[in-house]
């Protein structure tokens, strides 16, 4: 079977990637593609590189144009998306690459987002372990899916094994992030000008203001043991702080917390090798190997490494993901194999780009 697709903002980072992807689905069928100022425009203009689409031209983005396809990705700015995802109850599928069905908490989307509120989806990080067991068994037979935020599931990949086990305490985590600008979409910012970053790390959304902070909270309070039993946001606390760094993809996750009382050094890392041990997307280093930005550069690959500093107390995990794919629309298209059946890596890859 062949899949109809319809993607907005695909004049986008995120909806170029999407449709980069999806350009290699055997079961896809990109038949449609949206944008809102740069409607009416070939779609080559603004992703030259994707050659097999030079035929496609943008459309505006309204319910009318995106209904009648199987699936429809919503590749838009933080809330714009609920607009649509309200207008497209008849569709099959809907995956949102924004924020706006991320969020189960009211209070939370209010603190950091604010404007309406829209019902939490099925979130789209197949790999993250929720209430004892992955959450692609939530993602089968989905048809509304939510696409992570790329910080937040990074950051949530790399400490639910220690949190799952209970051989860390998540009361006092510490994310430092070095993030590529294209996190940040492709609208024209002057803090995102190549003479604003090359040459400069530039610290922002400093002291606990992140959007992606409560969306960590909610995936690492579902992977807690107890979180049938009550166990609440209020007990995940972490201080995440994001450094924009002078590559256009990429982030480098640095992540650490308190080692819980009485657990041995194997134990930790057997948390996080039976987490991940038979994933193929999300991988744990050989101790001692810890992974760059440019091990993942184009691969829907998380590459992690694992270090336990027992002066300090604390365990230490560095991951490594390209924020448009694995942080992104690579999650996205493998959320949707997932919910349709399809083989789970169809279209994706573990191999990057090098140089």
């Amino acid at each position: 079977m062949t899949y109809s697709v319809a993607v907005s903002g695909a004049s986008g980072y995120a909806g170029g990637e999407i449709l980069r992807l999806l350009a290699a689905h055997p079961d896809i069928e990109i038949r449609t593609v949206t944008a809102h100022s740069n409607a009416g425009q070939p779609l080559i203009e603004h992703q030259p590189h994707l050659r097999s689409l030079a035929h496609l031209t943008l459309q505006d983005t309204t319910p009318e144009i995106l209904s009648g396809h199987d699936i429809v990705f919503l590749a838009l700015p933080h809330g714009q998306s609920g607009q649509y995802t309200d207008a497209l109850q008849d569709a099959p599928l809907v995956i949102d690459a924004g924020a706006d069905h991320r969020l189960a908490s009211r209070d939370a989307w209010d603190a950091f987002y604010g404007g309406t509120f829209h019902e939490a989806w099925t979130y789209g990080v197949p790999e993250l372990l929720v209430d004892g067991r992955k959450q692609r068994e939530n993602l089968r037979g989905a048809n509304r899916i939510a696409a992570p935020g790329c910080n937040a599931s990074t950051v949530s990949l790399s400490l639910a094994p220690g949190v799952a086990a209970g051989v860390i305490d998540p009361s006092d985590i510490v994310s430092m992030l070095a993030v590529g600008p294209s996190g940040a979409g492709k609208s024209l910012k002057t803090n995102l000008l190549g003479s604003e970053i090359l040459g400069t790390a530039n610290p922002y959304a400093v002291g606990g203001s992140h959007r992606h902070i409560p969306e960590i909270r909610q995936a690492l309070a579902a992977a807690s043991p107890s979180a049938g039993s009550g166990t609440g946001h209020e007990d995940i606390r972490i201080s995440f702080t994001p450094v924009i760094v002078p590559m256009a993809r990429g982030i480098l996750a640095t992540s650490s917390a308190p080692i819980a009382g009485g657990v041995t050094d194997v134990e930790i890392r057997d948390a996080w090798q039976s987490a991940y041990g038979d994933e193929t997307f999300v991988q744990l280093l050989p101790e001692g190997h810890f992974p760059r930005t440019a091990d993942v550069l184009g691969a829907n690959t998380a590459l992690m490494g694992l270090a336990i500093d027992r002066a300090a107390n604390r365990v230490i995990v560095v991951t490594a993901v390209d924020n448009l794919v694995k942080g992104t629309a690579g999650a996205a298209v493998q959320s949707m194999n997932i919910a349709l059946g399809l083989p789970e890596g169809r279209a994706l890859t573990v191999n990057g780009v090098a140089p």
